[in-house]
């Protein structure tokens, strides 16, 4: 065999593995927010890769023969014909026990120095959902150690509830007793949108010791984009989820749900969707149903989520669209008062306006006459105090005011819980019973 045919045989054997190959598109436009792409060969959802620093994005939409991207990182330096590789949407995330104690973004990257997140399990970003036949009624209470909320508006294993407040009337405070003292198994905090500083005051003072262990962190800073708002908080459920499929009883707190469809409506907004109420498109405020019917009990496994989700009421309107639209689909919500904040009560809780709607499924009848007659009590108290200050009631004249008034120190200190004292459900039930006894 002569060299040439020996070189053609081994030409002939010679075995080339296909070349893989990945359309890529060319920015055409970009206002700041959204970027417009042509050529690229993606669907909503799927991210991609822009410029030679391959800043990450994801599709959000197309108008005419264009994709619209939005930044999960800031989009900076994007230049006209900017090259953009579409890459795969992210369907599933890390969920299993080597989170615990860690601290990520809304990508699943870590933010607290330990190193990248390995998980062998996997969760569906977007949730497969619970029907209506999988879920499990709330029958079990939920105990969070603090006294109002344990003997007066008594949640359960498995409840979606809301605290709705303004700025300033120590929310933080009272989520972080909640997370360290609650009864469950796994604590998922997700802090969305929160300034910087607050997220890490909020790690080392509230999650510090053995609460640190059992809580995985979700932490997307309010300097960050957008649409990483919505993915952070969509990150915390799924994670939630996987845990519950264990069996496990999951206690999730997002920290602030307004902020996440905050984030949702300026994703809209940017695809072109007209906006409603108040500036709200009708398909960011659904994203407030999305996210809170991923939450209740599982009968196969007999796990459950139970979620605590906050909602400001900007400049204290009750009236907020999302206000709104969240009360309607939770559970049960609990309203923080600015004027008993001002007063220096903590919780600051406002009891008139505030309701646990499974508190009769969970809690017995002796307990619900008392924490009736307790409400009863506090709003005779509220409704007439500025009557009775000015000396203008004549004690006598209402034998239930007078009983409210003789009584409205005791309430008072009930309603009111050290920011260091853990108060045991069992004992709020018993120290409720006895005071509406005299």
């Amino acid at each position: 065999m002569t060299a040439s045919e020996a070189l053609a045989a081994l030409a002939e054997a010679a075995v080339v593995a296909p070349l893989s190959l990945r359309r890529a598109g060319r920015v055409t436009a970009f206002d700041g927010s959204t970027v417009e792409v042509i050529g690229i060969d993606a669907m909503v959802g799927s991210r991609a890769l822009i410029g030679p620093h391959r800043l990450a994005a994801e599709v959000i939409g197309f108008r005419d023969s264009r994709a619209l991207l939005m930044g999960l990182s800031r989009l900076e330096g994007v230049k006209p014909g900017a090259m953009v590789l579409a890459d795969a949407a992210e369907d599933a995330v890390a969920a299993g026990p080597e989170l615990l104690g860690r601290v990520i973004d809304g990508l699943g990257r870590a933010l607290d120095g330990g190193g990248v997140v390995r998980c062998a399990r996997r969760a569906a970003l977007h949730g497969a959902g619970l029907a209506p036949s999988a879920r499990s009624r709330v029958t079990v209470p939920f105990a969070t150690c603090l006294r109002a909320i344990d003997a007066l508006l008594t949640l359960g294993r498995g409840q979606r509830v809301g605290i709705m407040a303004g700025t300033g009337v120590g929310k933080s405070v009272l989520l972080g007793q909640v997370a360290r003292w609650a009864d469950a198994d796994v604590v998922i905090m997700a802090l969305i949108g929160e300034r910087s500083r607050e997220i890490t005051d909020f790690i080392e003072t509230e999650l510090s010791g053995p609460a640190r262990a059992r809580t995985v962190t979700i932490a997307v800073p309010a300097g960050d984009a957008p649409l990483l708002r919505v993915r952070g908080a969509q990150r915390a459920f799924a994670i939630a989820e996987a845990f519950r499929s264990q069996g496990q009883h999951v206690l999730l707190i997002l920290d602030s749900l307004s902020r996440v469809i905050h984030g949702a409506r300026e994703v809209v907004l940017a695809r072109g969707e007209p906006a409603g109420t108040r500036g709200y498109p009708p398909s960011a405020l659904a994203q407030i149903a999305a996210l809170v019917e991923r939450a209740g009990g599982e009968r196969a496994s007999g796990g459950a989520i139970t979620a605590i989700v906050t909602v400001l009421a900007e400049n204290d309107d009750r009236a907020d669209p999302v206000v709104d639209a969240a009360r309607g689909v939770l559970d049960g919500h609990i309203l923080l008062s600015r004027a008993l904040a001002g007063r220096g009560q903590f919780p600051a809780i406002d009891l008139a306006a505030s309701a646990s709607r499974v508190m009769a499924d969970v809690a017995d009848p002796e307990q619900l006459r008392a924490a009736t007659r307790f409400r009863r009590l506090s709003s005779l108290v509220e409704d007439n105090r500025d009557l009775v200050l000015m000396g203008a009631y004549a004690p006598g004249a209402d034998a239930e005011l007078d009983a409210a008034l003789a009584l409205a120190p005791a309430l008072e200190a009930f309603r009111a819980q050290d920011r260091g004292l853990r108060a045991d459900a069992g004992d709020s039930r018993r120290a409720l019973l006895e005071l509406v006894a005299r």
